[in-house]
């Protein structure tokens, strides 16, 4: 199992950015291992089922969803084995908290709200 560290929510105006972080730390396996999973987001709103956010190929290639392409980029970083989420022009229906999976295994979740 992949131990992940999701980081970097909080509370911030519309409009406004935040960049999440998905880390996997320890040295159970390589970077190299990381290299090759897709990095998954997710979040889950209050009352509302998890939904899919972005996801970035282990070669690279990122997706997303529709609430959220042009605003949001998902990148990685595989020397350091993390993934990151920028989200800009955050608006309310942003707020929730966001997942990261890799390998089948989940970061804990890290709350993002966006009010005035």
């Amino acid at each position: 199992e992949v131990q992940l560290q999701a980081s970097g929510g909080g509370l911030v105006q519309p409009g406004g950015s935040l960049k999440l972080s998905c880390e996997a730390p320890g040295t159970t396996f390589s970077s190299w291992a990381f290299s090759t999973w897709d990095v998954i987001w997710y979040r889950q709103a209050p009352g509302k089922e998890r939904e899919w956010v972005a996801r970035i190929s282990g070669g690279g290639s990122p997706s997303y969803s529709i609430s959220v392409e042009g605003r949001f980029t998902i990148s990685r970083d595989n020397p350091k084995k993390t993934g990151y989420l920028q989200m800009n022009s955050l608006e309310p229906e942003d707020t929730g908290v966001y997942y990261c999976k890799v390998a089948g295994s989940w970061g804990q979740g890290t709350q993002v709200t966006v009010s005035s």
